[in-house]
């Protein structure tokens, strides 16, 4: 029993440690390593590899090492901006420059992920998980760890939790009104077909014949994701001029 540390021992060892943090060695040994910026280096690498595992599962352009790289180099430059403007406890200069650069800079690599093919534009929540990670990044750079921290979970929640929700929507049936105009001799046969081919459903039309065109009015159903494509097919067959209201 001897050897157990008494209340007072206990006291002693509390006073040392506490000592020893605020000796004037210990924040000379924190100035030289920047455990404050190592700090918030390595949560960005957490909430930024959090949100790129999960885009990296679902094989997005902007995988893992893709937001880890943004949200690291975001919260280093908003480090060293706070620190630059700052000389002997003045301010002399205005940090939030340089976070505005890296918001312009985001976009940059956001409009890569950006691509627009077959009548479709693909990309856009990568994009958007990029700017955000940005600015989580500048977040934890400034040193709002609860507000960074929150937003990192909050946007992992939305890429995993509501893709199954969105693709559910994007299913959904609609009631579309849509006006043709076509070249003269078109038939109504053929636009009908080219719809159909593409899971669209025409419940009424009305044909309009003029000197250099004729018009459809054409009452459509189908899927909600099939009327992205509509427009896109209608104008490749070559006869037809303008579609208006397929989106």
């Amino acid at each position: 029993m001897g050897l157990l540390p008494t209340p007072s021992h206990w006291s002693i060892n509390i006073f040392n440690l506490i000592a020893a943090v605020s000796s004037p060695a210990s924040s000379q040994f924190i100035e030289i390593f920047q455990i404050e910026l190592l700090g918030k280096l390595a949560l960005a690498v957490v909430l930024g590899g959090a949100i790129g595992l999960e885009r990296e599962l679902k094989a997005k352009p902007a995988g893992l090492r893709t937001n880890i790289l943004i949200c690291v180099g975001a919260a280093l430059l908003t480090d060293v901006s706070m620190t630059m403007v700052m000389q002997n406890g003045t301010r002399i200069g205005d940090p939030a420059r340089l976070a505005a650069q890296i918001v312009s800079g985001v976009g940059f690599l956001g409009a890569g992920t950006i691509m627009q093919g077959g009548g479709m534009v693909t990309g856009l929540t990568s994009a958007a998980t990029i700017w955000v990670v940005a600015a989580i990044g500048i977040a934890i750079g400034a040193g709002n760890y609860v507000a960074a921290t929150g937003t990192g979970i909050l946007v992992t929640v939305v890429l995993a939790g509501l893709g199954r929700l969105e693709h559910t929507l994007r299913r959904v049936r609609r009631v579309v009104n849509v006006t043709i105009r076509a070249k003269p001799g078109t038939t109504i046969e053929s636009i009908t077909a080219t719809l159909t081919d593409e899971g669209i459903r025409v419940t009424s039309a009305k044909t309009y014949d003029h000197t250099r065109d004729r018009t459809f009015e054409l009452q459509l159903t189908g899927p909600s994701v099939q009327f992205e494509v509509v427009a896109q097919r209608l104008m490749e067959r070559g006869d037809v001029v303008t579609v208006h209201g397929a989106t």
